[in-house]
């Protein structure tokens, strides 16, 4: 959202007098005292005023004010609050406290500081009460004066505890100050060490940066959080950040705005460093650090620039309206949003029909043991050990309500169990994803038609595939043809809407290798002679999906993928053929063989990013010495887990050359011809002339 009529209502309030400021913030340390002590003749001449700036500051937004503290104003009024002169630099292993116009340092108690010897609370010192600038108020003299054990309370300020008999204030004394401040610089140093340790594996960022890549957009991501409400969100947006370039002990902030997006990931320099990228940092833009421009004002946190860079400008304040004006910030609901994003329907003891993934002909039913960024961790429910178990995004089309397979007539296995167990409960029908609905009473898929459709046993191939048997509600069970089990447990459902099956001819129309029946000699293989040699006919092409939507994906584009052959793991992955909406899948550091088509709309592709948004384990690309070292074994452990999943082995399939039949025109027997007169079949089966 435009930041303009914000920026100019706020500029009228930077006029405010130092009396007015002196209730700010400093952000900093706790107990420093932000303005010296002010004569009562200047106050009564600054009341008038002071109620003008009040009135002033009443109709701002109040942007800045968690920086004022940290900024400098040479004057009550402010003529040189526009400048932005630069200053001399500081020593940059001392964070700069501005107070009134003059330069202090921190915490070495030597530079303009003082140490209440009563207290212990460190302050500026000409802010510090009596000649010899020794206590922070009256309090503190006068307790210090009546006390007769200094020595008690020269102990105390050592860290020791005073005897019982002293009568002293019990305010935290500096040493305890000290050693709480070096407590929390080895805090940071011990994270830093641990963030180094898990980033030695993958980092999202260093792999972006380092290869030049693109990732997906979060917009091609509809069933992702955010993925409906991602807005404008792209480079040179601003956000308000913590400020890592700072040796403060408090939690401090600072605008920064995205100078790279990966999906939920993004590249963020903070403002004041121009094209200096030596301090740009990645961050997942909706995690719970990050806030849309004016959060901190609000909520109270103060705004402090980076170590590096403060001595660049006098007057940030100035510096940050020039800056931000006309800029973009995020939504200030946007947190609010990535929550809601975040909450599913599903929750553990929900019951479900599953497929089976020993016979996928079959359905189960299975509980939902845990939910994970909208995936599921199903259990199935003859289970005894909890260990047989399936992963599946919930809007997945292999999950379906009880109830679901007697309604369409599909195969079931019926549970040894009697009676739900307790606490167990069956999920809502409305929960789940909702398929197109059909028209079944015209022309219609009969069995026995041919058609292409995507190998559940083996991703990364489309098959020469029969319609085995029609369900109620438009659902069709498929068969891949040469390689059926004798009791067809292996034939897959599929929807009539589905984008994974094919009319006749897709493949050779779009130049993807069809991989034909096993066995089958006859190469290069040609649908007019298998159909005319298997007596069948081709299903119509105006009964299969031709809807492409605009999805956003492009060649090259990064992402996080589910490894359909073991549907637990979801690795790094890159998009390398788009044909309209179908994208094939490359995961990264594998061979093609472990390659798959997936539709456009799969809830089983995610933004870069998921897996931490989530707290999902992400597998990382594959090395090339572990693929050298463990080739076979890998392809061993694929075939098993393949197995495993489907059920049937599948054998190899056979690799055919990809060309293109040039000037090869033929006739399809009845029902492959069907034309429709608007062209709309052209992607998918050759024309006569």
């Amino acid at each position: 959202m435009k930041l303009l009529l914000f920026l100019l209502t706020l500029i009228t309030g930077l006029d405010t007098s130092l009396d007015k400021l002196s209730t700010l913030r400093l952000g900093t340390v706790r107990g420093v005292r932000s303005l010296p002590r002010v004569p009562r003749w200047k106050r009564e001449r600054r009341t008038e005023h002071s109620s003008r700036s009040e009135r002033k500051r009443r109709d701002s937004f109040g942007m800045f004010d968690g920086y004022d503290s940290c900024s400098e104003d040479t004057s009550s009024s402010s003529s040189s609050e526009e400048s932005e002169e630069e200053v001399a630099p500081l020593p940059s292993n001392l964070p700069i406290i501005k107070n009134n116009g003059q330069v202090y340092t921190y915490p070495d108690g030597k530079s303009g500081m003082a140490t209440c010897e009563m207290c212990g609370m460190v302050g500026v010192r000409d802010a510090f009460y009596s000649k010899t600038k020794r206590f922070c108020s009256v309090s503190c003299s006068r307790s210090y004066s009546s006390n007769s054990k200094k020595a008690s309370i020269l102990a105390r300020l050592q860290g020791k505890p005073p005897t019982k008999k002293a009568k002293v204030l019990q305010k935290q004394p500096l040493v305890a100050k000290l050693a709480a401040y070096a407590q929390y610089q080895a805090t940071l140093q011990n994270q830093a060490k641990t963030k180094a340790v898990s980033m030695e594996g993958f980092s999202w960022g260093n792999y972006i940066n380092s290869n030049s890549f693109i990732a997906a957009p979060v917009t091609c991501f509809k069933h992702a959080p955010m993925g409906t409400c991602w807005g404008d969100i792209s480079e040179n947006v601003r956000v308000e950040v913590p400020n890592t370039d700072c040796s403060l002990p408090t939690k401090v902030f600072w605008i920064a705005g995205i100078v790279k997006l990966a999906g939920y990931n993004a590249l963020l320099r903070y403002e004041g460093f121009e094209s200096d990228s030596a301090l740009d940092f990645w961050c997942n833009i909706c995690g719970s650090d990050i806030h849309p421009v004016g959060w901190c004002a609000a909520s109270g946190k103060p705004l402090v620039p980076p170590r590096t860079i403060q001595h660049k400008y006098t007057n940030w304040k100035a510096f940050l309206v020039k800056r931000l004006t006309g800029a973009k910030t995020l939504p200030p609901d946007f947190s609010q949003k990535v929550s809601e994003s975040m909450q599913y329907p599903f929750k553990p003891c929900m019951r479900v029909e599953v497929v089976d993934k020993r016979h996928l002909c079959r359905t189960r039913v299975a509980v939902v043991e845990s939910v994970i960024g909208g995936r599921l961790r199903l259990v199935y429910e003859e289970s005894e050990d909890r260990t047989d178990d399936f992963w599946c995004h919930m809007h997945s089309p292999l999950i379906h309500h009880i109830g679901w397979s007697r309604s369409i007539g599909h195969r079931f296995k019926r549970s040894d169990i009697t009676k739900k167990q307790d606490g167990h409960f069956d999920t809502p029908p409305h929960l789940f994803a909702k398929v197109k609905e059909v028209d079944q009473s015209g022309e219609w898929f009969k069995e026995g038609m041919k058609l292409e459709a995507i190998d559940p046993l083996n991703l990364s191939t489309i098959c020469v595939a029969t319609i085995r048997k029609v369900l109620a509600d438009g659902f069709l069970m498929i068969g891949i043809d040469g390689s059926e089990a004798a009791d067809g447990s292996d034939w897959f459902c599929y929807h009539a809407t589905s984008p994974s099956i094919f009319p006749v001819g897709f493949c050779e129309i779009n130049m993807i290798e069809l991989t034909p029946p096993r066995g089958y000699t006859k190469l290069p293989f040609k649908w007019f002679d298998y159909l005319r040699e298997t007596g069948s006919i081709a299903a119509p092409v105006k009964l299969f999906n031709k809807d492409v939507p605009n999805h956003g994906f492009r060649v090259g584009m990064k992402l996080e993928a589910v490894d359909l052959m073991e549907p637990r793991l979801i690795c790094v992955a890159t998009v390398t053929r788009i044909i309209h909406r179908l994208l094939r899948i490359h995961f990264d550091g594998w061979e093609e063989e472990y390659d798959q088509w997936v539709d456009c709309e799969s809830p089983d592709l995610y933004p870069v990013g998921w897996c931490q948004l989530t707290g999902y384990q992400l597998q990382p690309p594959a090395s090339q010495s572990s693929r050298e070292n463990q080739s076979a074994s890998s392809k061993q452990k694929k075939k098993a887990k393949s197995q495993q999943y489907k059920g049937h082995k599948k054998m190899t399939t056979l690799q055919l050359k990809e060309e293109l039949l040039d000037g090869e025109d033929y006739n399809f027997l009845q029902g492959a011809s069907d034309q429709e007169s608007n062209g709309s079949a052209n992607f998918y089966i050759k024309q006569e002339p």
